[in-house]
């Protein structure tokens, strides 16, 4: 009997740590602002596509409000920016960061229960990145790209709807961030010219996840 307790005891210790460290090594971001001096008004009229960023790096702050912006938790619950269809949460967010201060360059997952980032992959890939999207030169230019990808099984309960539900959570997401960075003085372009497979690979996605979009970000030329 007592041999049972200490298994029990050592398997139940063992995950304890597995949690611990696994939130251990999340780099928590700083806390969003929820009030600021641009009205949304003023971003629906001025935000644009753009094409060309200077060489001038996001900062860590940047970071968290677009990624907050996008699918930050905001009530109790864990309701998100952008509505989701039963809730499902089919998005998963990753940042691609290349030139942002305070963050090493690498490939960072969004976890927003907790607003932080947990790296999945290292190094600069914004070349590569650029390269599977057809070498539009604005994803390899820019500071950080946002990618944004899809759990469509999440999506079951709603039959052959749940793929257009995803999706129009996608767009609602996306439009939240390209927004929040008008705010910031920043610009953007949506990405849906890519080789899917390649994206995948270079960025570590888990065999369920499906990009759908890149989404670059800098300061406009």
């Amino acid at each position: 009997m007592k041999v049972k307790y200490l298994s029990l005891f050592l398997i139940t210790t063992t995950v304890i740590c597995s949690a611990i460290s696994a939130f251990a090594a999340e780099i928590p971001l700083p806390k969003p602002i929820l009030k600021g001096p641009v009205s949304l008004e003023e971003t629906l009229a001025r935000r644009r596509s753009v094409r060309s960023y200077t060489s001038d790096p996001l900062t860590i702050n940047d970071v968290s409000q677009l990624l907050w912006a996008a699918q930050g938790v905001t009530a109790s619950g864990g309701k998100r920016t952008a509505p989701s269809a039963g809730a499902a949460y089919p998005l998963d967010i990753y940042l691609m960061a290349g030139n942002v201060k305070e963050l090493a360059s690498g490939v960072y997952r969004y976890v927003p229960q907790r607003h932080a980032l947990e790296k999945v992959a290292g190094g600069d890939l914004r070349l590569k990145i650029a390269q599977a999207a057809l070498m539009q030169p604005w994803v390899g230019q820019a500071p950080a790209t946002i990618i944004f990808a899809v759990n469509y099984g999440k999506m079951g309960r709603y039959g052959n709807r749940g793929k257009m539900y995803a999706d129009f959570e996608v767009g609602h997401a996306a439009q939240n961030l390209m927004l929040e960075a008008v705010a910031l003085d920043l610009g953007t372009v949506a990405v849906g010219s890519f080789d899917e497979a390649t994206v995948k690979g270079i960025i570590n996605l888990p065999s369920i996840h499906t990009p759908v979009y890149l989404i670059p970000v800098g300061h406009p030329r």
